[in-house]
């Protein structure tokens, strides 16, 4: 309510990129207000100063996203339907999965701009694809994949596909989530989540790692910052592989953190709950900083999840059921809305409101194609 402003955009030229566009350069940077200040709803300055907060712990932190996205493309009659891709099964590759190779020409556009991906392939329903780039340091990693989603929706469509990362794209089968995986780095660049006998997993947390995940199932309210559209809630719900559950376990993918296997330098932990509805940049700050507020405050954690998640789970509670529930969570968290930023989560409170009024009634179809232009 002060007359729209401008807003600023600042960058250094060491930042600047080659695009996936002719004759176009491409830069990120970070929004400050008219006046000079840094503009308090800019979520990668919320991401710079959850960095901060754990380098003042003596901590790097490190971030690797997978990425989830369905295809789409318009058939004979104009109609927007399912991308046919018959031979698609779970981790596939090749004319099967992906007839017209337009995953083969995101691949080649990425490596030629210096992405670094770890995997393209097709993921559990078709034709629904995952995207996954390489662990790096918190804020390139964010800075890419946000470059890289950009790039990929692009490219697709230059195929005739419409590459959607919205969450809940089609109701009868699963939703597209945005894996946050992290890790840290100690001042000797060594993944400091292991335990000191270098051992990891779910039954040989460190101390670290027992923090991180008790400040995650603590703060459940993120679920406003990480999974912030109606379709969010479609996606979030028990039984579905999603991050529903206030819980934690080892190898499970029913769980919302989920503790890697591997040791050592690969020792990670992954938060399942989010979406690409969400800004990467506020999800993971979020997520980041309900991590140390666990590690800082020495939260009790719950015991591991032994359920399957299908039939049977331990956990007796989830996230909201709804975006205006989410929202009602969201606020009541006072130390992640302090830890995050009280105005950049105030104004999340606001907008996505009005979001759950427009769509309260909206059944799933309609829900769809009141997203699809945007996610």
């Amino acid at each position: 309510m002060e007359g729209l402003p401008d807003m600023e955009l600042r960058w250094s030229t060491a930042d600047v990129r080659n695009s996936w566009q002719e004759c176009t350069r491409i830069v990120i940077g970070d929004l400050y207000s008219a006046d000079g200040a840094p503009l308090p709803m800019c979520g990668r300055s919320a991401l710079k100063r959850a960095i901060s907060a754990w380098t003042d712990e003596g901590l790097t932190p490190m971030i690797g996203i997978e990425l989830e996205a369905y295809a789409f493309q318009k058939n004979a009659g104009g109609e927007i339907v399912p991308y046919d891709a018959p031979g698609a099964v779970v981790y596939g590759t090749g004319p099967g999965t992906d007839p017209l190779g337009f995953n083969d020409a995101i691949w080649a556009k990425a490596e030629e701009l210096g992405f670094r991906l770890d995997v393209i392939t097709a993921e559990f329903d078709k034709p629904q694809f995952e995207y996954t780039l390489t662990f790096d340091h918190a804020l390139k990693a964010v800075d890419d994949i946000v470059l890289f989603r950009h790039m990929a929706r692009e490219i697709a469509l230059g195929f005739g596909i419409i590459l959607t990362f919205m969450p809940k794209p089609l109701p009868d089968v699963g939703g597209s989530g945005m894996h946050i995986n992290f890790s840290f780095q100690d001042a000797q660049g060594k993944n400091a989540l292991p335990t000191p006998e270098g051992m990891s997993g779910a039954d040989t947390l460190s101390d670290l790692a027992r923090g991180c995940i008790a400040g995650l199932v603590h703060h459940a309210g993120l679920a406003g910052l990480v999974a912030p559209s109606a379709l969010s809630y479609k996606r979030l719900q028990p039984a579905s592989l999603s991050g529903y559950w206030k819980n934690w376990g080892g190898d499970h993918r029913n769980v919302t953190t989920r503790v890697s296997e591997d040791g050592g330098a690969k020792a990670r932990l992954e938060h399942r709950m989010a979406d690409a509805s969400a800004n990467p940049y506020t999800a993971v700050a979020a997520v980041l900083q309900a991590a140390l507020l666990g590690f800082k405050n020495g939260y009790d954690l719950p015991p591991k999840e032994t359920g399957d998640g299908f039939e049977n789970t331990d956990a007796t509670t989830g996230v909201a059921t709804d975006l205006a529930a989410a929202m009602y969570a969201l606020e009541a968290d006072t130390a992640l809305r302090t830890a995050v930023g009280e105005m950049l989560v105030d104004n999340q409170i606001f907008m996505r409101r009005i979001e759950a009024e427009k769509t309260a009634r909206m059944d799933p179809a309609a829900l769809r194609d009141f997203y699809l232009h945007f996610i």
